[in-house]
């Protein structure tokens, strides 16, 4: 009895394996080729859409976001005393200085002597006119009693004449009723009383008319004396004044005058620095004056360190495209300051919150603000947009970009005004 074999199966088996494996590869390699056109059909054709390509690294990336917005301008401001009163000549005269230039004076300490002899010598004449009128003033107290004493014995007089005219006229009423004195007598001492009367009036208006002429001399008397007396305090301020004494603490600065010079009226001799209290001046662009207020906080940066300030004085006039403005520091000033310092100062002019911004760039020169360049996939696209305030770090993004959007914040002039651009690795 003969078994039969598997041989016949065996070959079979041997002659079909390269076929199925030639199936299996071949629906791996479809897959294959399906998945990667699926997952690079759509760059491929943004790729192909690209007018430009440009090395990522070459540009600046900024995210758009919503944040407080804090509008400031960075300007250099120089440290100056906040206290240099400069000293004038009170008068003609020659000048002899007590200190040098550098020294360093108290408040009310000599600098200088002036020789005025000319102010000195009216002054002198001034002040003996004043005595002279305030002799006359007595000189004239006295008359006006001697006169009031003449006016008194006057009035006095005539009123004893009064009296014996009332008196003889009473005798006369009585004699003509009992026919003892004639008719001529009794009218005689009728006009002897009105004749008196007459003189007693005439007494008491001389005596009040002499009282006002006399209390008028003396008003004018006083009001010449008052006018005198300021005309000589003034001359006696102006020849204190010769001695010229410094207006604060501080280090006198550069002479503007020799030595023993004969100096004009009102001209500048010195001036005295007070180097306890600094300000700081800053010249600010044109093109925010009209920005600027009094009172904005200003942050001063120096020796590593934020000091706060607030902004006390703005020039009214533009000198060469800038507006020069004070700084007063709000605490004690800083130590170590020195005068015509350099320092960095930071104006606050605006501070609003939620405002939509990003990062502040060169962009901004290449499109003046009016398109940004959205980036996407790799592809930077080429979008309108409208900027508002802008401030050292940020600008307000009004239209066109939304909050998570990336942007190319560094200069697009490399895009060539290309709608789209490729950005490789």
């Amino acid at each position: 009895m003969k078994i039969s074999d598997t041989s016949s199966q065996d070959v079979l088996v041997v002659e079909n394996k390269p076929k199925q494996k030639l199936i299996i590869w071949s629906v791996a390699i479809v897959a294959m080729l399906s998945l990667a056109f699926w997952q690079f059909a759509p760059a491929a054709t943004r790729w192909s859409q690209a007018e430009l390509s440009i090395p990522l690294k070459r540009v600046r990336l900024a995210t758009i976001n919503r944040s407080d917005f804090i509008r400031d301008i960075s300007v250099q401001g120089r440290v100056v005393a906040a206290v240099s009163p400069t000293v004038y000549s009170p008068a003609e005269g020659t000048i002899s200085f007590n200190i040098d230039a550098g020294s360093e004076v108290k408040a009310g300490a000599t600098i200088a002597i002036i020789d005025s002899p000319e102010l000195t010598s009216r002054f002198d004449q001034e002040k003996s006119s004043l005595e002279n009128l305030q002799t006359g003033f007595k000189r004239q107290i006295i008359q006006a009693k001697k006169q009031e004493l003449i006016d008194k014995k006057a009035v006095d007089l005539a009123q004893v004449a009064l009296t014996t005219a009332s008196r003889e006229k009473r005798r006369a009423d009585q004699g003509y009723e009992k026919n003892a004195i004639s008719q001529i007598d009794f009218e005689k001492a009728q006009d002897d009383l009105a004749n008196a009367k007459l003189q007693y009036d005439h007494a008491v208006a001389d005596a009040s008319l002499d009282k006002e002429s006399l209390d008028f001399d003396l008003q004018s008397l006083q009001l010449q004396i008052k006018r005198q007396t300021l005309l000589v305090k003034d001359l006696q301020r102006q020849v204190s004044a010769l001695t010229v004494l410094s207006p604060v603490n501080g280090i006198v600065g550069n002479l503007n005058v020799e030595n023993k010079t004969y100096l004009a009226k009102n001209q500048a001799i010195l001036m005295v620095v007070d180097l306890s209290k600094f300000e700081v001046e800053v010249d600010i662009p044109e093109s925010y004056a009209d920005d600027l207020a009094i009172g904005m906080d200003v942050d001063i940066n120096f020796d590593q360190q934020s000091f706060s300030a607030r902004l006390v004085t703005i020039s009214p006039e533009i000198l060469n495209n800038q507006v020069t403005g004070r700084v007063r520091f709000e605490q004690n000033t800083p130590p170590g300051l020195r005068q015509n310092q350099r320092l960095n100062t930071r104006i606050l002019l605006e501070s609003r919150s939620d405002v939509l911004q990003v990062r502040r760039g060169q962009f901004l020169d290449s499109s003046n603000g009016k398109f940004a360049y959205v980036v996407n996939d790799g592809i930077a696209k080429k979008t309108p947009i409208n900027t508002g305030a802008r401030s050292l770090s940020s600008v307000e993004i009004i239209k066109g970009l939304a909050p998570g959007q990336q942007i190319v914040i560094s200069g697009t002039d490399i895009f060539q005004n290309a709608e789209q651009v490729m950005l490789t690795q």
